[in-house]
């Protein structure tokens, strides 16, 4: 199933086409970068799905949000996607994921860091 578009809001147009399981961070259990792009206008970009299981039981909070990224960014993000052997494997140890999987001082994801993040977007079923 495909997202709607932000470019030109098709319906399930927006197709995640690359994706980067990352190790968990200190807030989220479940970290996925990925690559999208709509079969309709060919806007291209990246998303972020975030999920926590942390809490009481039974209790998840999901972040599954887009952005806006220059071609230039977007093409470098899509070349390190394409180097790593193993991108469903967030243990994986090649050069991608210890790039992609940097973390700050409080122990948060900051894989992006360098990246250029313009307009944000929800990830909506369409």
């Amino acid at each position: 199933m495909g997202f709607i578009c932000p470019s030109c809001h098709t319906s399930g147009s927006l197709q995640i086409t690359k994706r980067l399981e990352l190790p968990p961070d200190s807030r989220s259990d479940e970290i996925t970068l990925q690559i999208v792009r709509c079969r309709r206008c060919e806007f291209a970009g990246i998303a972020i799905y975030e999920e926590s299981r942390r809490g009481v039981m039974g209790d998840e909070a999901v972040d599954h949000r887009g952005y806006y990224v220059s071609t230039s960014d977007l093409q470098r993000l899509k070349k390190l996607l394409r180097e790593c052997p193993e991108p469903g494997n967030s243990r994986c140890t090649c050069a991608t994921h210890r790039q992609m999987g940097v973390k700050d001082k409080s122990g948060r994801w900051a894989g992006l860091a360098g990246i250029e993040l313009d307009h944000r977007f929800q990830m909506r079923y369409g």
